[in-house]
């Protein structure tokens, strides 16, 4: 980042006001942390909510489809029972007719045949009642815990909304002063920022120096290096943690 000076001269912005910035958006982000923390778990939660509840729907909707094939199957084989029965009835009359002991067996085989297509059928409308009845049960237990989980996730939504909602105005202040501190920085130290963070467990890209040691990982600093940090001549990194470090002289509260 570069400033001018009164001749409308660039010059290089220096270090210490580059680790000051640094550190005033490693502050506006904690804050901004801190709102996320008192919404906790809710947004997974609901999340969750919404993926199970999706997976029901889907669900009733594959009942609801196998279902309606079964009652079509059902049908399908009542029918055949039916047209089974005429066939008998017809060869039944054929036989009163027949000129010989031929054609007598042969109407026999078929009245027998339908007889078997009769009974095939019967099962089948058995094994499919059977089955249309378990997916009846199923659709309806799908149903209820559908209910439920609506339920449910109206109440989490809810609880998530009146979070939102109380620390709305903070968070658009501090996302405001977040950007803000943001056009300030050179890009490739906001880029090393935010890469910091994101790989920090809790955040932090930015820490002070606590007792000797880096304020992240809590691993010792050598003396010297404790000094190169003080003069704010250089960006310095914890070589444990990769966090950057600054001392307390940056820290307005110190």
């Amino acid at each position: 980042m570069t400033a001018q000076n009164q001749n409308g001269v660039a010059k290089e912005m220096p270090i210490e006001e580059k680790l000051k910035l640094l550190y005033d958006l490693q502050m506006v982000m904690s804050e901004i942390d801190k709102l996320k923390i008192l919404r906790g778990e809710l947004p997974l939660e609901v999340q969750d909510l919404e993926d199970e509840i999706a997976g029901l729907k889907t669900r009733i909707n594959n009942y609801e489809d196998e279902i309606k094939n079964l009652e079509v199957a059902i049908s399908n084989r009542k029918s055949a029972i039916e047209e089974s029965k005429g066939l008998i009835a017809k060869y039944t009359d054929q036989q009163n007719n027949v000129r010989n002991n031929r054609e007598f067996d042969s109407l026999s085989k078929e009245i027998e045949f339908q007889n078997l297509e009769i009974e095939l059928s019967e099962k089948r409308i058995k094994e499919f009642s059977a089955e249309l009845s378990t997916k009846t049960e199923a659709i309806e237990e799908s149903r209820k815990q559908l209910a439920e989980r609506e339920g449910d996730l109206e109440r989490k939504q809810k609880e998530l909304e009146d979070i939102t909602s109380e620390t709305k105005i903070e968070a658009e202040k501090l996302a405001d002063k977040a950007s803000k501190i943001e056009e300030q920085i050179e890009p490739r130290l906001l880029t090393a920022f935010r890469r910091i963070r994101k790989n920090a467990r809790n955040g932090l890209a930015v820490v002070t120096v606590e007792r000797d040691a880096c304020g992240g990982c809590f691993n010792k600093i050598p003396p010297q290096r404790q000094l190169d940090i003080a003069s704010h001549k250089k960006v310095i990194v914890c070589e444990y943690c990769g966090r950057i470090l600054v001392d307390k002289l940056i820290d307005p509260q110190a």
